[in-house]
């Protein structure tokens, strides 16, 4: 018996929901079952984890079994967490989530943290977001950095209405998205800094993710339908007409040896004063090609 079982008259408490969810989801082999279920019971009822355990004797009301009843069947199908509670933390932030934008990833914090760095001395920066998506990265730029100016694009309208809804949460008047085809338009700004997070995934590769990834995250965020290069060509190409002299590309590169073949782009572009940053796992994440 359990809480999916909207038919049983037991009385569930958050203790025993807690408890029989870990239980449940560690037997279908999910790498963080406790978390999960913890999560899925703060969106429910509206509180923070502690409070979970401090009012861990209160009933869970039968209409709520039902609704998390809905929520562990969409986990259960590997529908990314994220996706069904509709928010995920970024940045020491929250930020909305749906099916049309990429999940903001932890390592992508890292691209935050050196573009913050390499700003901190001009004084109203330009920066250029491409491929917005939810907005995480040029939002975060723009509360980080509030005397700058933020252009954040991408090609998705829908995409860009969820950017645009987590900018206004936060009340932002620093940044401007601008719906666009960056691989067949071009960009008509100067920018102090150029960001990125371009679908890297090669597309011979998308079969080898994860269901929870390749199932339900946007097919055009994660990979350019070729050899996962495109967009950093692009970017390469573009660097004398839209960056300013003495700037920085910053982007985000793939696992392996993803950012040799990035960094090759740019070699070839002239481009050799590049910096490789790794994430907290020690794989190369992000280069920063100074011009």
């Amino acid at each position: 018996m359990h809480p999916q079982n909207s038919k049983t008259n037991k009385i569930w408490r958050i203790i025993d929901i807690i408890n029989w969810g870990k239980d449940y989801l560690k037997k279908l082999q999910f790498e963080n079952p406790r978390f999960e279920i913890e999560i899925l019971l703060q969106h429910l009822i509206g509180c923070k984890k502690i409070d979970l355990y401090l009012d861990f004797e209160k009933v869970v009301k039968p209409k709520d079994l039902i609704i998390l009843r809905g929520w562990i069947k969409r986990r259960i199908q590997k529908e990314p967490l994220q996706y069904i509670i509709g928010y995920s933390d970024f940045y020491g932030r929250t930020f909305k989530v749906n099916k049309h934008v990429l999940i903001p990833r932890p390592e992508t914090e890292t691209l935050i943290d050196i573009s913050v760095d390499v700003l901190s001395k001009i004084k109203k920066p330009v920066i250029i977001d491409v491929g917005t998506g939810s907005g995480c990265i040029g939002i975060t730029l723009a509360l980080e950095i509030p005397l700058s100016k933020v252009l954040a694009i991408d090609i998705s309208e829908s995409a860009l209405s969820v950017a645009k809804t987590n900018a206004k949460t936060y009340d932002l008047e620093n940044i401007e998205f601008i719906k666009m085809d960056f691989l067949n338009q071009n960009i008509n700004h100067s920018v102090d800094l150029l960001v990125s997070n371009p679908p890297y995934i090669a597309n011979e590769e998308i079969n080898e993710l994860m269901k929870d990834v390749k199932d339900y995250e946007p097919i055009t965020a994660l990979t350019d339908k070729s050899d996962g290069l495109t967009f950093y060509k692009k970017i390469s190409n573009i660097i004398p007409s839209v960056l300013k002299k003495n700037r920085a590309v910053i982007i985000e590169v793939g696992r392996g040896n993803h950012h040799d073949k990035v960094k090759e782009i740019f070699y070839k572009e002239g481009y050799n004063d590049i910096e490789a940053f790794h994430d907290l796992n020690k794989d190369i994440r992000v280069l920063m090609i100074n011009n």
